[in-house]
């Protein structure tokens, strides 16, 4: 049976308009059941921006970032303070200069998320850019700590970020005058917020993959995978790895800043609390449980574990009532969470769906046996391999006596 990558055009095609129908009428058939389980598919797919942004950084450059989240906040806090009263309460010559209020475009906040989440990024690679592995980690870790405290007191002595209260009444995004945020009617069919916003992140996911993808098979991408096997042969090799993981922190920390938005936007509220610590390890977690530098396992990695605590709601509060009470419902769905990522990881460890092995002699083209080693075994490298060759045509040509030349 042949695999995806060896399909036809047409056979493509034709999985792509299968899947593309399958994502359209899914938030249709789940909220059947409650929109609550399209909420958890959004936060699902919202997971899935943030991962295919943080497998940039440690999928394909091999830089262990452990503060992903401050980049996260970035973004959530440039909708807070550009879409919402936070600003125009504070400065009274903001208000005099909307006095309609700010409601700056979401056309004009995405960018300016990922451009100012992408620059945060750029400020954090640039003194970290001779660290490694565990010493890496930890500057990073620090570095989300510092935005969140930062975040947390921004609000004295003046109130920009209004502290630990958060930021509330941010607006929804609106195109062409249609609200995300209200039910809407097309097709027949009654589309409300969460379903709106699902095909708002699906879009943005569908293209963070294109993207993911070209950036893979990219001289860049590429790059970016030679540092992570062994930066000093990259350098040796003329790579300009300080550029590179500098673009590198950039680039995953866009995604973070256009996740952000998106999760303001939905949520309609945001404080330092949404980013804390757990929130960054999760993330990594999604991306080394899906299998580390592999589209599609970042991306089951991420839906798994956004889904699976929701799921586990429903398995935690039976369990609780078995015990009288005496277990809280959300240390045992905590609990369980853990105990199926340790299975997970015990029995798949290289992630669910781990890109494929290269390099193996089993995965290697045959070669041409010689007539020397008939019946040779698969996988093993024939002896002789020029023998069917005349000595002058082998590379390198046959051991021969050397004959003086007078």
């Amino acid at each position: 049976m042949k695999s995806f990558a060896e399909a036809g055009p047409k056979q493509k095609l034709f999985v792509f308009l299968l899947a593309g129908f399958a994502l359209f009428v899914l938030p249709f058939i789940v909220q059947m059941a409650g929109n609550a389980w399209v909420r958890i598919i959004d936060i699902a797919l919202l997971y899935v921006l943030l991962a295919l942004g943080l497998n940039i950084v440690v999928g394909y450059a091999g830089l262990l970032d452990l503060g992903y989240v401050a980049f996260y906040a970035v973004g959530a806090y440039m909708l807070g303070l550009l879409a919402s009263p936070q600003l125009t309460d504070t400065f009274p010559a903001i208000a005099a200069a909307f006095p309609n209020g700010l409601h700056t475009p979401w056309w004009l906040v995405i960018p300016i998320g990922a451009l100012v989440a992408g620059g945060a990024g750029v400020l954090l690679g640039a003194p970290t850019l001779k660290l490694r592995g565990d010493y890496l980690a930890i500057v990073t870790l620090g570095f989300g700590e510092i935005v969140r405290v930062f975040l947390n007191n921004l609000d004295a002595p003046v109130n920009i970020t209004n502290g630990p209260k958060g930021i509330t009444g941010i607006d929804e995004i609106k195109i062409l005058d249609v609200s995300l945020g209200q039910t809407q009617s097309f097709f027949g069919l009654d589309w409300p917020k969460v379903t709106n916003y699902y095909f708002a992140l699906l879009i943005l996911c569908v293209l963070a993959v294109v993207i993911c993808f070209r950036l893979e098979r990219s001289r860049i991408g590429r790059a970016w995978m030679a540092i992570r096997e062994d930066e000093v042969a990259a350098k040796s090799m003329g790579i300009n790895t300080r550029n590179l993981k500098l673009l590198a922190f950039g680039m995953g920390a866009t995604f973070g800043g256009v996740s952000g938005v998106m999760f303001a936007s939905f949520q309609g509220f945001i404080s330092p609390e949404s980013f804390s610590l757990p929130e960054s390890v999760m993330i990594v977690a999604m991306v080394v449980l899906g299998g580390i530098g592999h589209l599609p396992g970042v991306i089951v990695g991420a839906l798994l574990l956004a889904a699976l605590p929701e799921v586990l709601r429903y398995v935690a509060g039976p369990l609780q009532q078995m015990t009288d009470g005496r277990l809280d419902a959300s240390i045992l769905r905590q609990l369980l969470v853990a105990l199926a990522m340790i299975g997970i990881m015990l029995s798949r460890p290289r992630g669910l769906w781990p890109s494929p092995e290269h390099g193996k002699i089993g995965a290697r083209a045959p070669t041409p046996q010689s007539s020397t080693t008939p019946g040779a075994l698969d996988g093993e490298l024939p002896k002789e391999v020029h023998a069917h060759l005349t000595a002058a045509r082998q590379i390198p040509p046959a051991a021969t006596h050397i004959t003086p030349s007078e």
